[in-house]
């Protein structure tokens, strides 16, 4: 029997491709188990789908001063202590890991145990909890050309991100009778994440009489964050996330507009949808959004629009523009050499479970 430890958390970026690899991981004849935080996100997700959950402490590690920042390293140093006794006890042939803080001690455990260690890195410049990681690594995977400059040679492997099976496999006109809509107009699709982004949802709202006269508008807007004003609304729908529907939605949506996490825009690219990126400012983040957006830009994929010039006007004329050429957005798209990623990623592991 082959065995195989997943681990990473902290938000669902960090263990959606995990479970995009599971039913390779079955195939392969892998027995699977997972080493999470004892209160993250991955907990549910994983226990869902019957895969061992082994929970370990964390801490997070901050570059600004928190009181928490004296008690996190003896977490972390727990978290690794009971990480070594988990796998001295699973015995895995490899690890695979997808980031986040509670990756940091599992990985420490993999090298002190001698265990073949292949890490993900989602975004174009790599998290702190990727970085303190590399040392053990066997490979790190990556998803942007421009990331391997930041990741040593040997181990570097542009690769894509695993994408979910199930999102390939939506229906248009299974969405369009879902939500009430049809062909007359195109579909518009408008999400920020999985939390919702607060920007985004007040511009579609200030520009909704407009857009609804040329489009329909499907709209996530984040847990909490649905206006009650506007349901019912004939050719919008609103909705505070989507989970099994989505396939359908991306299905029949003729552009996405969304934030520019690393997950996201990559199903957008698997699923060959034109989209307009706004991603999140700096002042709001490390920079990442911008980064990968700049990317997807520069590639050919995405039409980018930042927040801070994100206006009724601007929105409009940016969705005629990407309508106008989605053809060529779509034959760009097609053509990406990281769309594979998950047979990729299941290969690698194979090679350096082996060893």
């Amino acid at each position: 029997m082959k065995r195989i430890v997943l681990t990473g958390g902290g938000t669902a970026g960090h263990v959606s491709p995990n479970i995009a690899l599971i039913p390779g991981l079955k195939d392969l004849g892998y027995e699977i188990s997972y080493i999470g935080s004892i209160e993250g996100i991955e907990r549910t997700m994983i226990e869902k789908l019957g895969i061992p959950y082994y929970p370990i402490p964390t801490g997070k590690l901050r570059r600004y001063f928190d009181i928490k920042n004296f008690s996190d390293p003896i977490r972390v140093m727990k978290g690794g202590i009971e990480a070594r006794g988990i796998l001295r006890k699973l015995r895995p042939n490899i690890i695979f890991s997808k980031g986040g803080f509670v990756s940091v001690p599992v990985s420490r455990a993999a090298r002190l145990e001698r265990i073949p260690l292949i890490i993900h890195e989602s975004d174009m410049t790599p998290g702190l909890a990727n970085k303190l990681s590399f040392s053990a690594a066997t490979k790190i995977c990556c998803n942007f050309p421009e990331t391997m400059d930041y990741l040593p040679a040997k181990k570097a492997e542009l690769t894509g991100l695993p994408i979910r099976k199930e999102l390939l496999s939506g229906s248009a006109q299974g969405g369009l009778s879902r939500f009430g809509f049809d062909k007359s107009k195109p579909v518009i699709m408008i999400t920020g994440g999985s939390s919702g982004a607060v920007a985004i949802n007040n511009v579609i709202r200030g520009v909704l009489p407009e857009l609804l006269k040329r489009y329909q508008v499907l709209h996530i807007c984040g847990k909490g964050k649905t206006d009650e004003s506007l349901n019912g609304k004939p050719g919008y729908i609103q909705l505070e996330f989507a989970e099994e529907e989505l396939p359908d939605i991306f299905a029949m949506s003729d552009v996405v507009i969304s934030r520019a996490g690393a997950n996201t825009i990559y199903e957008i690219l698997a699923l060959n949808k034109p989209n307009i990126l706004i991603p999140l400012p700096a002042q709001s983040s490390r920079g990442d959004q911008l980064l990968n957006a700049s990317s997807f830009e520069s590639q050919g994929y995405s039409f980018v629009l930042e927040q801070e010039n994100l206006t009724n006007i601007n929105l409009l004329n940016s969705i005629e523009h990407v309508l106008k050429n989605s053809e060529r957005y779509i034959k760009k798209m097609a053509a990406s050499s990281q769309l594979d990623a998950t047979e990729r990623i299941l290969k690698l592991i194979e090679e350096n479970a082996l060893k």
